[in-house]
């Protein structure tokens, strides 16, 4: 510590700028607390700046090219269709920019104080906050952390310059001739659509027997139909042994079926989960409660063992989702000001942008029975959609996830063009106590997407219209 290094007073400190933190600080504020945030990067944490919003930029720019070339079916035919990449990342990074900028100046309308910096933990109402240059002492009141996590790193695939993470695949100069991804959960099977969109040859190594394991298999075999259209190779059951680099390019090694293979690339994207950021923080300096996976343990209002002390986000458990770490973030500061805020994560939606997209919310209808609900599930196809069939993209349906006894809407999964956005109805439903009734009495305009649901809620009733049940 610096000499003169006298403690500066705060109310309410907030560890981390991401999704979670920054929307902390701000409701902190809202309610009256003069609140100050500290983070050692970038506004807007990782999803901003290296995760959800690039890659949906690259997944978006990806699509245009793919339908450029393959619109033939609609009469439209395009020649010597290029891509310039060194464009799309900037058109990508101006995205981020403006996103970003756009964090600070809500940070600062709302008096939010900023600081720049690491922030280790002395004891419960102190933090030491350190930059390159110096090192200043902060006691607070209230804190809540949200440090968010990191792509895990696997000891035989230690990253480099051809052996990326994320954040690495999101800034490559060029489009690969040849890419690996280790893993097809969500961010492996997005980037790796993406590049399968800009031309590049893609494997999928996963160590599961399906791709997407959190979404059953009805909708994530319509996504692996669609990878193999694209050219794309899906290796389930695979175990990834090793890499060999050389100048342009790497050899990766695995085991498949009891043998052992090889596959040449341009690089090797390593997607196989986030590690919570928790370990450099001194929290066992303050005694705050961890499990062993270095997850912060809470209760319904993301307090800690210290009960001055809050986590939110990819610290604590469940999903590492930027919407669900916003959620907490409001939980915990309306929790300082007294209000008697829970948490309640039986309304937040899982999406993946796929092709097509899937998302999900509530319970699936594996999920509902185990969970000891007698249910209904009723589908809907896209297919049978007039907007969907004017999209030329059909795949994919509704499901609807009832309780028997009352028609109560418990669950909902969504697979085709637009999911992403068509989840936040039904997530609507759900949080509303709505019944399948609800939905098939709200009418929705034609021709959308949107009476695809309408269209689930009638079959979950009995009487659908437009297929004959």
């Amino acid at each position: 510590m610096v000499v003169g290094d006298f403690p500066i007073e705060l109310d309410t400190l907030v560890v981390g700028a991401g999704p979670g933190g920054y929307v902390a600080a701000i409701r902190a504020a809202q309610l009256g607390q003069k609140v100050t945030i500290v983070d050692k990067g970038n506004l807007g944490g990782v999803c901003l700046n290296v995760g959800c919003i690039p890659s949906k930029a690259l997944i978006s720019a990806s699509h245009r090219y793919e339908h450029a070339q393959h619109s033939d079916d609609m009469g439209i035919t395009a020649e010597n269709v290029k891509v310039d990449f060194s464009k799309v990342q900037k058109w990508k990074e101006s995205i981020v920019k403006k996103l970003t900028g756009g964090v600070e100046s809500l940070l600062k309308g709302n008096k939010v104080d900023i600081i720049k910096g690491e922030a280790y933990f002395v004891d419960k109402n102190t933090v030491r906050v350190m930059d390159e240059k110096n090192s200043q002492t902060y006691k607070f009141n209230n804190c809540i952390i949200a440090t968010g996590s990191r792509p895990i790193e696997i000891p035989a695939f230690k990253f480099s310059d051809r052996v990326l993470d994320s954040t690495g695949a999101l800034n490559l100069n060029e489009i690969p001739k040849k890419m690996v991804v280790i893993g097809g959960g969500y961010i492996g099977t997005e980037l790796g659509t993406a590049y399968a969109n800009f031309g590049t040859e893609v494997t999928i190594l996963e160590g599961a027997n399906e791709i997407l394991g959190g979404f059953p298999k009805d909708m994530t075999s319509i996504v692996k139909r669609r990878l193999k259209k694209k050219g794309v190779t899906v290796i389930t059951n695979a175990m990834a042994k090793g890499v060999e680099e050389k100048d342009n390019g790497v050899t990766v090694t695995y085991e498949a079926k009891g043998k052992e293979d090889t596959v040449d690339a341009d690089y090797v994207l390593v997607t196989v989960g986030r590690r919570p950021n928790t370990d450099e923080l001194g929290l066992e300096q303050v005694g705050v409660e961890m499990d062993d996976r270095g997850l912060i343990k809470i209760d319904k209002q993301c307090r800690t063992n210290i009960d001055n002390i809050y986590a939110i986000g990819d610290i604590v458990a469940g999903p590492p989702l930027a919407h669900k770490a916003s959620y907490e973030g409001k939980i915990a500061a309306e929790a300082i000001s007294g209000e008697k805020s829970e948490i309640d994560y039986i309304g937040i939606p899982a999406v993946v942008f796929s092709d097509p997209e899937l998302a999900s919310v509530g319970y699936t209808d594996k999920e509902a029975k185990e969970a000891g609900y007698d249910v209904e599930v009723a589908k809907f196809p896209f297919a049978a959609n007039g907007r969907a069939l004017s999209l030329n993209d059909t795949d994919g349906f509704v499901k609807l996830v009832t309780r028997k006894e009352d028609g109560l809407v418990i669950g909902a999964q969504v697979a085709g063009p637009n999911a992403s956005d068509m989840i936040a109805e039904l997530g609507l439903a759900i949080e509303a106590g709505m019944t399948a009734e609800d939905l098939a009495l709200t009418i929705h305009a034609h021709p959308t997407l949107g009476e695809i649901t309408m269209e689930a809620a009638e079959v979950a009733l009995g009487t659908p219209i437009h297929i004959v049940k």
